[in-house]
């Protein structure tokens, strides 16, 4: 397909047009290119080619031009271009090309340490938990005397268990190391474990 039948006329008044133009005219050589040519076509007083948008608008005088001459000169000048490669894109040097393989490499590698690391979380978890079910298996007794206690205090492990993991970092990295700015933090904790030593206790 040429580019001539790619720029699709959208509006249209007496000395005003605005056509919807190709991805590839709006490259800045060739929106340059576009410009200056058009500029220059006897009775055109202002060229406006919107890039973000792909939009150009061409306003002249209909004495001088009117619309059936400024579109054979448009479409002249654009089978002009095209075939000087002005509207060619550019050659993307090779350290462009291997930076971008290189991106997409890092992209995947951040994907698959992502999955790595999560994977190796839900790991860990499941381990934890057959080690709780495990020690809760082997009280079968106090399951059997009191089983809505017995599961209460196996979800609270399981709670107790990822809100220690979800705050590790945040635990050795800054609550050791500033113990009086996260005061309450560790209030909160020691009450936690409070909480959960209590609930154990035989009644």
């Amino acid at each position: 397909m040429s580019i001539q039948k790619e720029c699709v006329l959208r509006y249209r008044e007496d000395g005003h047009v605005r056509f919807q133009i190709p991805a590839q005219l709006c490259k800045a050589d060739a929106a340059n290119a576009v410009t200056a040519g058009i500029s220059g076509i006897e009775g055109v007083y202002r060229v406006t080619l919107y890039r973000s948008q792909q939009k150009l608008s061409i306003r002249f005088n209909e004495v001088v031009c009117d619309f059936k001459a400024l579109a054979r000169q448009l479409f002249d000048l654009l089978a002009d271009l095209e075939q000087q490669g002005a509207l060619e894109p550019p050659s993307v040097p090779a350290v462009s090309q291997w930076k971008e393989k290189l991106s997409a490499k890092l992209d995947s590698f951040k994907v698959t340490r992502w999955t790595k690391e999560k994977f190796g979380e839900a790991k860990e978890t499941v381990q934890a938990a057959k080690v709780l079910t495990k020690l809760g298996l082997k009280k079968p007794k106090a399951f059997l005397k009191d089983p809505e206690k017995s599961i209460i205090d196996f979800l609270n492990d399981i709670l107790v268990l990822f809100l220690i993991k979800l705050h590790w970092g945040e635990i050795t990295q800054n609550w050791l190391v500033k113990p009086l700015k996260y005061r309450y933090e560790w209030m909160a904790l020691f009450y936690m474990f409070f909480l959960l030593v209590r609930s154990r206790r035989q009644k």
